[in-house]
């Protein structure tokens, strides 16, 4: 079977991998050059994930993403602070999770390596359709066409591919402009060091102003103690944090910043709404270079609104079809799984071509057809998951929301003090310690 997946993300290179390991004609196309020019972020892979995963590519690939991952298992609770770097709660135990965290520029290069020369970069795809005998057709920019038994979409939130199936987009600005940069634990203060400690820890303030930084240590925290096999872009303790302001006039020129004119503008923004200054150190101290702005896009929470097409011989995938925003931290693992459930369905399909062309086109209707009532599912899931903190976020820019803010921080700290004061175990608040 010839298979066309448009779109080199996490989700179409996990499919290519996986179609090219189980012996079928594949090419995957994406318009970047560079798989390493996306960005040195981390996203989280629970088991769900890494069981899709281990479903699409070699055991030696999965070996070297654990080698190259921070074990969420091995570092503390989430904490919760206010604007004023007050503790106001914890997060679950993590002494069970399954979860890790990988660099988006590692799991993008192991998933490439795996597709090899069945990737082809520099190919930006202007529009898919049918050729006069029906057969699904991808078209380039630079004029050329190919065609395959089955195209699918893995081109993120503004995919070409869905957005012919949908006749529209499949997904809406989400209210709230993001911003994400990296900060080596070295380069903070020691009381910063100290309050933020080994652990991702998220603040929320009046006027929808929130941060994120997230602990990641993949030498220090390695899922799987194998250095020979490590090959993570990140070497040392670092935040990788992420900052977001409601979307507005008044914000929207921030997108158009980058490095450090972009740093400097987003700490006036975030003073101005009353943020101690100790709190805003792990912005101030990333590297500017680090810093980037983008819009939050997601699609509908309602399931039966995903994929608002009938099955045929396109479809899609991941965010373009269930964009969601990164507060969920599972749009990357969705779209793994998508792609390990699709490769499972056209398995179930060895001699249909065998059959002529009819049997082959019935075959893979139906395949896609139960992959995509599947993928709507997952979708609805990770959306309503992400989209609650956008919800808080953007529920504190309101006169109501904003007061309730102000005065439940204070509350908050103190009964989390109490709480500290008397009911820690004798483990918890080892991770505060300067390092």
């Amino acid at each position: 079977m010839r298979v066309v997946v448009v779109g080199g993300g996490i989700g179409g290179l996990a499919l290519g991998a996986g179609l090219r390991r189980r012996g079928h004609r594949v090419a995957v196309f994406d318009r970047d050059t560079d798989v390493a020019a996306t960005g040195g972020y981390h996203i989280t892979l629970d088991r769900r994930a890494q069981s899709a995963l281990e479903r699409s590519v070699a055991p030696e690939v999965v070996r070297r993403l654990l080698a190259s991952a921070s074990a969420l298992r091995l570092r503390g609770r989430d904490a919760f602070w206010d604007r004023r770097g007050r503790l106001l709660g914890h997060g679950p135990d993590l002494a069970d999770s399954g979860s890790v965290d990988v660099d988006r520029i590692t799991l993008r290069t192991l998933l490439a390596d795996a597709v090899g020369e069945d990737l082809e970069l520099g190919r930006e795809v202007s529009g898919v359709d049918r050729d006069g005998h029906g057969t699904p057709r991808v078209a380039f920019a630079d004029g050329t066409r190919v065609t395959a038994d089955l195209v699918v979409g893995a081109d993120g939130a503004h995919s070409v591919v869905a957005r012919h199936l949908a006749a529209g987009p499949t997904n809406r600005p989400a209210g709230i402009i993001g911003f994400c940069g990296r900060t080596r634990r070295a380069d903070l203060g020691p009381a910063e060091r100290r309050r933020l400690g080994p652990r991702s820890s998220t603040a929320v303030a009046p006027r929808g102003t929130a941060l994120y930084a997230g602990f990641h240590d993949p030498v220090g925290n390695a899922a799987l103690d194998a250095p020979e096999l490590r090959m993570s872009v990140t070497t040392e303790p670092t935040y990788i944090w992420g900052a977001m302001l409601p979307e507005s006039a008044r914000t929207d020129p921030l997108r158009g910043l980058i490095g450090a004119g972009l740093q400097a503008a987003l700490l006036s923004r975030f003073r101005s709404h009353g943020w101690a200054e100790s709190t805003l150190e792990v912005i101030a101290r990333a590297d500017p270079a680090s810093i980037a702005a983008f819009r939050f896009n997601a699609a509908s929470t309602r399931a039966a609104d995903l994929a608002p097409w009938s099955p045929g011989r396109i479809t899609a995938l991941g965010d373009a079809v269930h964009a969601v925003p990164p507060t969920a931290g599972m749009g990357a693992g969705a779209a793994i799984r998508d792609a390990a459930d699709l490769l499972d369905r056209l398995d179930r399909l060895d001699g249909a071509a065998d059959g002529g062309t009819a049997a082959l086109d019935d075959a893979l209707t139906d395949a896609v057809g139960r992959f995509e009532a599947g993928m709507r599912e997952r979708g609805s899931e990770v959306l309503t998951l992400g989209m609650r903190p956008v919800r808080w976020i953007l529920a504190t820019d309101t006169l109501i929301g904003a007061a309730a803010t102000t005065v439940a921080a204070p509350v908050l700290a103190a009964a989390a003090s109490w709480s500290g004061r008397f009911g820690r175990r004798p483990s918890e608040g080892a991770g505060e310690q300067v390092q």
